[in-house]
């Protein structure tokens, strides 16, 4: 036991014994370093020369003078440069001052760029980026032009403080593929000014708009600062792109920090969290970019004018193909205009039957699926010894052996509808299409089945379609006991799809109406519209982009709400002519239309 005791001890005094000399050694490497280091800035001195740290200090006070900052900033900056003279720089502390007076004297404090307000100017780079969108560059025209009248009668329309209320920020609502991000990038050529795109989908903390304060590691300053820096000028165009895309969670709300920098009136001193200090945005034009409008927050979605953006027309896809798209892919894929030719309805088929999109993004990629296939065709006969280049043609029997079959086949034309189904038109972030609604019946007592993953707002539009019908279950010659003794089912495909919206009231009721008379609905009628009790076409939104589907899809006959029918001024002249446009006030004109029922008042 006494042996053992003392082996323990032992061990104990070795284990101390190690501690204090691996302590010793760390503390007299530390105090050699610091001798070493106070010989060497006597040295420096003694030569001449200055230490890391005054060089630094002296390269900040300089750039201090040169960045013409405000009073606040300044004096931030100074404080800060007198503890940096002050630390050692081993000192961890000292990167992070350093890291801060990087980033508070590199703002551009007094760094503009001149405006270039010529309308003409505007007008022509807009016209050469982008085919269409005429009342979108009216808008912007509109905007650049009260810019010019204002700074040209300062005197007169300045307020008390000198200062302009620069107006709305605008909103580019559209879906996927029409060129909202590259219409911003269009409006900072056009004005001279520097661009910067922020992405805010998925973004979900605050610090990513105010930045993080100084106290955490790693922290950075927003992303609205970050962009600044980045353009080097106080007046750039920052595009806020995918501001419906915003999330939340315990990290904050980045929509709600949003409120304070789109406040013309109040982002004039936006405070950073990093920086602590305010910096004017004033001068910056925001521009923002949306799919989908309803998961906008109201009071943001206050401060922003909405300029939407439909989806394009075949005619226009087809000039957008032959004059932007099929020049750039040949440019990206090496080659020469002279080594393919695509005939006469390619680019129509391409948009019908492999595309199907509101904008050209698709088209743009399979367009480049083309280019590539050919690019290899091309360098294969130029391994083999072949130097004179041919020409590919490029004819509408050639797609499926470059793109597979088509992926897309007309679903309403030419088909005979058996009666209970009926075609509607939607609108969705990806721009308009067409939904099917089916309603069966069986024997049975449980009532109603709905299908499809309908929202509660499609339910409800349901639940009021039937309750019309059977309302007028005489006028339709429906025996009163039917609904006693038969179930009926409604399915709205496709099941994995989510859908909501009273849009589809009509096409519903209609639905049902033909099941129980028997009357098949026309294959090539589509319709929209919200139902009431009384048998009332309510207006829907997204008018202009449902019809564009019916186009795109083929139908000919397109049922609407009367109370719509002003909007009709936005779709072009070319797609009315092709369509046969009915509005409608109530269902008995609809029931007429679609199935050849009179109610009789």
């Amino acid at each position: 036991f006494l042996l053992a005791h003392i082996g323990r001890e032992l061990e104990k005094i070795e284990v101390s014994r190690q501690i204090r000399s691996k302590a010793v050694s760390h503390i007299e490497q530390s105090q050699r370093e610091f001798f070493l280091r106070e010989q060497l800035k006597t040295i420096q001195r003694e030569l001449g020369e200055e230490d890391e740290r005054q060089v630094e200090i002296r390269l900040f006070q300089q750039k201090m003078a040169a960045a013409n900052l405000p009073e606040e900033a300044k004096a931030e900056a100074e404080r800060e440069l007198n503890r940096l003279a002050k630390l050692p720089i081993a000192a961890a502390e000292y990167s992070v001052v350093r890291s801060y007076l990087e980033w508070l004297i590199g703002l551009p404090w007094g760094k503009t760029t001149l405006d270039n307000l010529d309308l003409y100017h505007a007008r022509r780079v807009l016209d050469e980026a982008h085919h269409g969108l005429e009342e979108i560059k009216e808008r912007i025209i509109e905007y650049l032009a009260v810019r010019r009248l204002r700074q040209q009668r300062s005197r007169y329309q300045s307020g008390e403080n000198g200062r302009f209320s620069h107006g709305s920020i605008l909103c580019l609502s559209g879906p996927p593929g029409v060129g909202k991000t590259s219409l911003g990038q269009s409006i900072a050529k056009a004005m001279d000014r520097k661009f910067a795109r922020i992405a805010l989908g998925g973004m979900r903390d605050e610090a990513e708009i105010r930045g993080h304060r100084r106290t955490y590691i790693g922290a950075l300053p927003g992303r609205i600062i970050q962009a600044l820096r980045q353009t080097d000028s106080k007046n750039p165009v920052i595009m806020l792109d995918e501001i419906d895309k915003l999330g939340n969670d315990f990290r904050g709300d980045p929509a709600s920090a949003l409120l304070e920098l789109l406040d013309p009136e109040q982002n004039n001193a936006f405070r950073d969290h990093y920086l602590d200090v305010p910096f004017d945005l004033s001068d910056v034009l925001f521009i923002a970019t949306a799919n989908y409008l309803d998961p906008i927050p109201g009071p943001l979605r206050d401060r922003l004018e909405i300029l939407p953006l439909a989806g394009y027309t075949e005619r226009e896809k087809i000039s957008i193909a032959q004059t932007h798209l099929l020049p750039r892919q040949l440019r990206e894929n090496g080659l020469r205009p002279s080594e393919i030719k695509f005939t006469d309805g390619v680019m129509s088929q391409l948009i019908l039957s492999y595309t199907q999109e509101a904008g050209v993004r698709e088209l743009d990629r399979t367009i480049g699926r083309i280019c590539r296939k050919v690019a290899t065709a091309v360098a294969h006969n130029l391994e083999n010894g072949q130097l004179s280049p041919q020409t590919t043609q490029i004819a509408v029997a050639d797609l499926p052996t470059y793109l597979g079959p088509a992926k897309h086949q007309p679903e309403t034309l030419n088909r005979a509808q058996p009666p209970g189904i009926a075609t509607g038109l939607a609108w969705t972030s990806m721009g308009g299409t067409l939904i099917f609604v089916e309603a069966t019946k069986m024997p049975g007592h449980k009532g109603l089945i709905i299908t499809g993953q309908l929202g509660d707002v499609m339910k409800e539009s349901v639940q009021a379609a039937l309750s019309y019908i059977r309302s007028q279950a005489t006028a339709l010659g429906i025996s009163p006991d039917f609904f006693n003794n038969h179930d009926l089912h409604i399915h709205v495909p496709a099941g994995a799809i989510p859908k909501d919206g009273p849009s589809a009231g009509i096409t519903i009721a209609v639905a049902l109406a033909s099941l129980l008379t028997g009357r098949p609905v026309p294959s090539d009628l589509g319709m929209t519209g919200e139902i009431t009790l009384r048998g009332q076409v309510m207006p829907i939104g997204g008018l202009k982009e449902k019809v564009l589907a019916a186009h795109r899809f083929g139908l000919k006959t397109v049922l609407f709400p009367q109370r719509n029918e002003p909007e009709l001024v936005q779709i072009p002249s070319d797609i009315l002519q092709q369509l046969t446009l009915v509005p409608a006030d109530n269902m008995g004109q609809v029931l007429e239309v679609a199935l050849g029922v009179e109610l009789g008042g």
